[in-house]
């Protein structure tokens, strides 16, 4: 009988994370939800469980903020499982006022980009040992108003939660395109995509009353969180893409990201920078 493979998805409890685990749990993987919250994240594996008619899904739990947490998850993840087929960084967060992580980083930066980068290093030795491991990131169409300004990364004096949130997705493009390159050689592809403009509650966490009623007034035009699921389940079930690596999506079709994505040089820079904001250096 052949084994189980193993997908990994953050913030798989809720919104896009819950039905892109859902689906694929249903496709018979075996699904690893990475969560903050105990309850969210034992409902999410309970209902999973129940609609799949078994036990394909578990989770651990995790802020995806701090680098601590993220190193201590993935020491016990390691240590429980031998391969990793799938690994999808899906969970984001939007903060309107200005935050610092544990570790002294923009909670944007902190968690929309560094935990990507952070967990995808973490987890490459078990990525390595799948014969067709997929590497799926999460990112927006915000990206393409992203700047990236290494003088004044966080946006502290004057903070702007919509720069920094673009940045951070503009982060989320950039990294994709340069892990995708280093990871050639490797039977690994890294895909970056656009989800759509779904109906989530991530623009009414950590947020004012107002900007909460705004997002929910703005969002109700989007898209179910289930059709926003549907490139990331594409991207990491589909015989039609397992070939196809460094690419920008949206609506289950490749196209082209914001023109300074392809930039090189920016690349190399914000990678060495979380290199160094992460103490980690990838081989």
């Amino acid at each position: 009988m052949q084994e189980k493979k193993t997908a990994i998805i953050t913030g798989g409890n809720a919104g896009i994370g819950y039905e892109t685990s859902l689906a694929m749990a249903k496709q018979g993987f075996r699904v690893i939800i990475i969560g903050r919250t105990k309850q969210k994240c034992e409902q999410a594996v309970y209902d999973i469980n129940q609609s799949t008619q078994n036990d394909n899904c578990s989770y651990y739990l995790c802020d995806l903020s701090s680098q601590n947490e993220i190193k201590k998850t993935s020491d016990l993840i390691r240590n429980e499982i031998k391969v990793v087929d799938i690994l999808i960084n899906n969970a984001g967060q939007v903060y309107t006022h200005y935050q610092e992580s544990e570790d002294g980083i923009e909670m944007q930066f902190a968690t929309n980009h560094l935990a990507y980068f952070l967990l995808t290093y973490e987890l490459l030795p078990l990525l390595k040992k799948s014969t067709e491991a997929r590497i799926i990131c999460v990112s927006s169409n915000s990206h393409y108003r992203g700047q990236l300004n290494f003088n004044n990364l966080y946006f502290k004096d004057s903070y702007s939660f919509f720069k920094a949130y673009a940045q951070s997705k503009l982060c989320n493009v950039l990294f994709t395109y340069k892990l995708a390159a280093l990871l050639k050689p490797f039977s690994i592809t890294v895909n970056v995509l656009h989800p759509g403009l779904v109906k989530t509650l991530i623009g009414t966490k950590q947020v004012k009353w107002w900007e909460a009623l705004a997002w929910k007034i703005w969002s109700s035009r989007g898209i179910s969180v289930a059709e926003g699921a549907k490139t990331s389940i594409y991207l990491a079930t589909s015989n039609d893409v397992k070939n196809s690596t460094g690419l920008y999506w949206n609506k289950c079709a490749s196209q082209k990201s914001v023109a300074i994505s392809y930039d090189i040089q920016l690349q190399n820079q914000l990678w060495e920078l979380s290199e160094k904001l992460c103490n980690i250096r990838y081989a």
